[in-house]
């Protein structure tokens, strides 16, 4: 096992390696002078050259990334043009409330979508299946925006149950979780769904019936466990999409997040917090594909084998 996590910790380098190349191509090839965003429109062109050379920012393109992914396997990822803080402080700073909220919404997304989709299986064509999958169309379907602002305008103004912005209590975690909780609950349940109507028509599921085994023990001891790894690697997906993708959550109830965060520096040409932000990301989803994969092996350890 712990060859085997070794081996996929190692293939994560190149990973991050490719990742941070296609960031730092396009950023170097976006318009505008981060100098001009950062020194504003009262510069004068000696202070945007001065800029420009204590940035490095003149160098040729694999001389600014020969020397970024040198300082990056330092650990360090540069500092932020407007606030002049290590990027990786700030990235710390606001990565809790990002990983809080998605945390969350991973766990109601697996707490409620796995039992939806194994009735749903179980009870196929029955009309709460019906209603199941008709619940999962919609959730996939509809805009978090959207659903952000009416869970706000029905918690929060009408009835005053739930805050409306910021994390600073347990019930102010509820509205900005359930919303980010929407698609991956209805993609989960979905999963869930479909890999166990394909594991219950096996021959040992008819086996262990035979058996005298009871339903419970047959769905949850045999079909369950054999239907695990697509639900875990869906589970393991949505939870990286969530730590990336909170962008939207986390400005409509003004979470200072990641993804503000991130919206923030690209507006004002902070490139190397939107590099280092990216990085971060990426190696936070790729972690999270390291565990999903070591789960495969706890579920069938056949696969370590491979």
């Amino acid at each position: 096992m712990h060859r085997y996590a070794l081996r996929r910790l190692v293939s994560l380098i190149p990973v991050l390696i490719g990742v941070a190349f296609i960031v730092f191509t396009l950023l170097y090839m976006t318009p505008g002078d981060p100098a001009r965003m950062v020194l504003g429109d009262l510069a004068t062109d000696e202070m945007t050259a001065e800029f420009r050379e204590k940035e490095g920012l003149n160098d040729p393109f694999p001389v600014q990334f020969g020397r970024y992914l040198y300082n990056a396997a330092r650990g360090d990822i540069g500092k932020s043009y407007m606030t002049k803080n290590s990027v990786f402080s700030e990235l710390t700073a606001s990565f809790p409330d990002t990983f809080k909220i998605s945390a969350c919404a991973i766990l109601i997304s697996i707490a409620l979508g796995v039992p939806f989709g194994i009735v749903s299986a179980v009870k196929q064509y029955s009309i709460f299946d019906s209603l199941t999958m008709l619940f999962a169309m919609v959730g996939m379907s509809m805009p978090v925006f959207w659903l952000g602002l009416l869970l706000i305008l029905t918690f929060s103004v009408h009835l005053r149950w739930l805050p409306s912005s910021g994390l600073d209590s347990l019930s102010a975690m509820i509205l900005p979780s359930a919303t980010l909780a929407t698609q991956s609950l209805a993609i989960i349940t979905r999963m869930t769904r479909s890999s166990m109507l394909e594991v219950i028509r096996q021959d040992y599921i008819r086996t262990a019936r035979a058996k005298g085994q009871r339903e419970s023990a047959v769905i949850l001891r045999h079909a369950l466990r054999n239907a695990m790894i697509p639900i875990v690697t869906v589970a393991g997906v949505q939870f990286g999409v969530l730590l990336g993708g909170a962008v939207l959550t986390e400005s409509i109830f003004s979470i200072p997040g990641i993804g503000r965060l991130m919206v923030s520096s690209i507006k004002m040409r902070d490139y190397p917090v939107v590099q280092g932000g990216i990085l971060f990301i990426a190696f936070a989803a790729s972690f999270v594909n390291l565990i999903v994969d070591l789960l495969y092996v706890a579920i069938d350890p056949r696969i370590k084998q491979n």
